[in-house]
């Protein structure tokens, strides 16, 4: 078989206009031939049939769920498996798999894209275990996963990442996280995106989307197992549990969910269904095809309940009077939840900005499609959250491509409000941000324009690392030196604290001078 030489083959595409007419999907490829395209293209995955490598997620105190997905030809349309394929499962207290503590077999069917979703029960609170697969007389890699435990703990930290875009740079963000000593991992969405190949690879990109945009079950499915091929991506997932939420692009840009006609409520169904199949997330519902419901509440110990928030599913048009961006029932259960909240550290997952943005002093806001185009709903919530007395509020955030630390107010105009929370968002692990001179020129007037913020930085890419305790939360801001460098280091950019019982954020001395496009005490 000729070898494919990866700049030879990225040319010939971009020449002939489309990546499509290169791709492995292309007619006239052999499997193992097609195999070889996709690695050249920027793929790479682990040995048949458990390519798109293990996960868990979901944790809690006595059970985790367990996670693959059987694809010996991870970018084919359909797998050559039979209908039912039986995977055994095993986890155990050592690496070796020698301390059995749960066993078991599971169907991986066609209709669930021969995925497999394990609840193991029974587990230890506050405990290491690792795992394992077996199917069709071959392993899996061992993964690692961790139990929440109970009552009064020391620390715990987390990672959160968001918004990476395949062809705008390689993993190295999820290659530092994997090697992160964390509890878990918060996926704060965009995790795929929806649209056909950029071109230009590789002058602007690294790589590239295996076809046009994708609207159906086949599409999303093989959209899903593309980003599965970065290597990086599959060790964070073996490393660590995860907690998941999604943002627009696991189905498209920018879409609401209510309103749509009869090809975009297929299309929705499809990229949901294929989400769940490709994710270690632990379905609330019984049906034969999930219907996933993201928004759940979870506890670690005493110290830290979070809340992962879904902001697409149920939300309305923007910038309607009445608009939500909840949907009633959400709305309800998160207002109940802050009612019982516990006297613990409250973190929201949030895959969009909560705070207000305005571009420049007394401008329109820069984006309605996030807390900005549901003006009432914002203010509704936070009124609770403030009327209720909780306090020790931290909301993490992903989907801007950019870091900002925002205070956040009851009135984002008015300087005299309190201050009920700090809310984090977090540079992208790959997503492209704005331009340096973008950033340089309109972080000043975003902070002249926004009271409640304190740190802007978009030059940046990684992920951030939280660290709490009984007396304090702390957001370290890692990122890479290079998105083009599969292996690019991971340093600490700044770090920035909250002590408990004290609304509002402080930079860490030691950290303060690191380079940023606005800092409201500079």
């Amino acid at each position: 078989m000729t070898t494919l030489n990866r700049r030879d083959l990225l040319k010939a595409a971009g020449a002939a206009g489309a990546f499509n007419l290169a791709w492995p999907l292309s007619a006239g490829l052999s499997p193992a031939q097609a195999r070889e395209a996709a690695e050249v293209l920027g793929a790479d995955y682990d040995p048949a049939p458990f390519t798109l490598g293990v996960a868990s997620g979901d944790p809690q105190p006595s059970s985790v769920v367990l996670w693959t997905r059987l694809a010996p030809e991870p970018l084919a349309a359909e797998q050559r498996l039979p209908e039912i394929v039986e995977v055994d499962w095993v986890v155990a207290t050592d690496p070796q798999l020698r301390r059995v503590v749960a066993c078991g077999t599971a169907p991986a069917s066609a209709t669930l894209g021969h995925s497999v979703h394990v609840p193991v029960a029974g587990l230890r609170p506050g405990t290491r275990y690792w795992y394992a697969f077996k199917a069709l007389g071959k392993k899996s890699r061992v993964g690692r996963t961790k139990t929440a435990p109970v009552g009064p703990i020391s620390s715990v930290r987390f990672a959160a990442a968001n918004c990476q875009a395949f062809h705008d740079g390689f993993y190295a963000a999820h290659r530092g996280i994997a090697r992160e000593n964390v509890d878990f991992v918060v996926h704060l969405g965009d995790y795929i995106y929806e649209h056909g190949q950029e071109g230009g690879v590789p002058a602007e990109h690294v790589r590239d989307h295996e076809g046009p945009e994708i609207f159906t079950i086949a599409d999303y499915r093989r959209r899903h197992a593309l980003y599965k091929g970065d290597r990086s991506l599959r060790e964070a997932h073996a490393a660590h549990p995860w907690f998941l939420t999604w943002d627009d692009h696991e189905v498209a840009n920018d879409y609401s969910s209510t309103g749509g006609d009869a090809p975009f409520m297929q299309r929705r169904a499809a990229a949901y269904q294929a989400w769940y199949e490709n994710m270690p997330h632990r379905d609330a519902g019984n049906s034969a095809l999930p219907d996933p419901e993201i928004h759940r509440v979870r506890r670690w110990g005493n110290l830290l309940e979070l809340t992962v928030l879904d902001l697409r599913s149920y939300r309305s048009e923007r910038n309607l009077a009445d608009g939500t961006i909840l949907g009633a029932g959400q709305k309800a259960w998160l207002k109940r939840g802050v009612d019982r909240a516990p006297d613990t550290w409250h973190v929201w997952a949030n895959s969009i900005m909560l705070s207000q943005l305005r571009g420049r002093p007394g401008g329109s806001y820069m984006f309605t499609d996030q807390w900005d185009g549901y003006l009432a709903e914002r203010k509704e919530v936070l009124n609770h959250v403030h009327s209720s007395g909780m306090e020790d509020f931290v909301v993490i955030t992903g989907d801007w491509h950019s870091a900002f630390v925002d205070d956040v107010r009851l009135d984002f105009d008015d300087t005299s409000s309190p201050v009920i929370g700090t809310e984090f968002t977090a540079h992208s692990v790959t997503s492209g941000a704005y331009s340096p001179d973008w950033n340089a020129a309109n972080g000043p007037l975003m902070g002249a324009a926004n009271p409640h913020l304190k740190y802007f930085e978009g030059n940046r890419y990684g992920y951030d690392v939280y660290e709490v305790t009984p007396k304090r939360f702390s957001t370290h801001m890692r990122v890479i030196a290079d998105r083009r460098d599969p292996a690019s280091p991971v340093t600490t950019l700044t770090t920035f604290h909250v002590d408990r019982g004290k609304a509002g954020s402080y930079e860490d001395p030691a950290t303060k001078n690191s380079p940023a496009q606005w800092r409201r005490d500079s």
